[in-house]
């Protein structure tokens, strides 16, 4: 097999490989998603709802109102499309779907998803504006996220709320996704809201990485804690094929919150366990990059793609790629992300005159039956975020 290797050209890339030469046109395909954030901007009469998903066959979206866990990913696209134009309607559009949001950090912390909310927001907005507005939300809602740590487990507490499967309120209950809402603590520690923050955010990374993965390194979705005691139950699935499956929007959380907690922290321990939930993730994958819902789904190669998953992925391995000193390994992860996106920006994966979404084939909640085989919102976030990242590797050589 020939060696693998990449040339950047403003913004060209470039692969070449035993399968031949690959050109990927990055502001094409920023273009393209500025044209259906605007389709989809144009067709909303009320600020205060959100767009969440476009079910498989249908043309519009689902909205939901600022409560919803998926809140954030829409007005950050838009703080994304203000980056890549530059243009002052894209900011007044992200400004006054950002504010919407204000309300969250008004009463406590219903559960994690806080980060998710207000930091692809309003984070989003405040790197880019420096509005102090912008920054006393941030703290308020790392200062809500933290009053659901349980310094007895070491993790954040996912859902203080009854959930079908997790026994609720006699254990502590955390999951997966809950790693990338420790973003908005790190950047808070560094903001003012004190060192406290950051260790709350490493002790969770750290509980986590012991706790919530197999053997494998592949991940649980969920694990069960004593509330009391600290002590783990058992690990389990709400939203996977079983509990001993690989899920594969949960293994892209790890990939994508361990390379965020080792930015953070600079910890060796934190990029070797980034590399360890990547190469399972790598290694399993189908020919296209794009992975199957579940990675153990007996209906493979029937069974419904996850879109969403790849692009976390591909966001993820691009940053990833900017931080390791290995520099071999470096370039597979960032010649992996490529190909995502190439086969992510395909007509077998855009959106296009379909719906106003970018992306077609994510799966939000098979096992409830949600979301299936659908355009989701948050699917449209990291793909967006992944080319913009792609962008500033290739001009900056630095990713967001």
């Amino acid at each position: 097999m020939k060696k693998t290797f990449f040339l950047v050209n403003a913004v060209i890339i470039v692969l070449a490989g035993c399968a031949g030469s690959r050109a990927f046109d990055v502001d094409k395909e920023l273009d393209y998603c500025l044209q259906q954030a605007q389709k989809t901007l144009s067709s909303l009469k009320d600020p205060a709802m959100i767009p969440r998903s476009i079910a498989h066959g249908d043309t519009a979206w689902r909205l939901v109102n600022y409560r919803d866990w998926t809140s954030g990913f829409w007005p950050g696209i838009l703080w994304y499309a203000y980056e890549v134009s530059n243009k002052e309607d894209w900011k007044a559009a992200a400004e006054k779907s950002s504010r919407s949001l204000f309300p969250l950090v008004d009463s406590s912390a219903i559960d994690h998803d806080i980060g998710f909310q207000l930091f692809c927001s309003v984070g989003n907005g405040y790197r880019l504006t420096r509005d102090s507005t912008y920054r006393q939300i941030l703290l308020r809602a790392a200062d809500s996220l933290a009053t659901l740590f349980n310094p007895k487990v070491g993790t954040i507490l996912s859902w203080p709320r009854k959930v079908p499967g997790v026994d609720w309120p006699l254990c502590h209950n955390t999951i997966m996704d809950n790693m990338i809402n420790l973003d908005l603590l790190f950047w808070a520690a560094k903001n003012g809201g004190g060192k406290r923050l950051y260790d709350i955010a490493v002790d969770h990374a750290v509980t986590t990485m012991k706790n919530q993965f197999r053997p494998d390194y592949t991940s649980y979705h969920v694990v069960i804690y004593d509330t009391a005691t600290g002590r783990k139950i058992k690990g389990m699935t709400h939203q996977g094929l079983n509990d001993s499956s690989m899920w594969a929007r949960g293994q892209a959380w790890a990939i994508y919150g361990y390379s965020m907690v080792y930015r953070e922290t600079r910890d060796p321990q934190f990029l070797d366990f980034a590399q360890k939930v990547t190469d399972v993730y790598l290694s399993r994958l189908p020919e296209d990059g794009i992975p199957y819902w579940d990675f153990d789904d007996p209906g493979i190669p029937q069974a419904p793609r996850d879109a969403s998953a790849a692009a976390v992925v591909a966001s993820a391995l691009l940053q990833l790629s900017t931080l390791m000193s290995d520099e071999p390994k470096a370039k597979t992860y960032y010649v992996k992300a490529i190909n995502m996106l190439i086969e992510l920006s395909s007509e077998r994966y855009q959106s296009r005159e379909i719906n106003d979404a970018f992306l077609l084939h994510s799966s939000g909640h098979k096992p409830n039956g949600g979301e299936i085989d659908a355009s989701i919102i948050y699917a449209d976030y990291y793909y967006l975020e992944a080319l913009l990242r792609l962008k500033n590797i290739s001009e900056n050589n630095k990713p967001l």
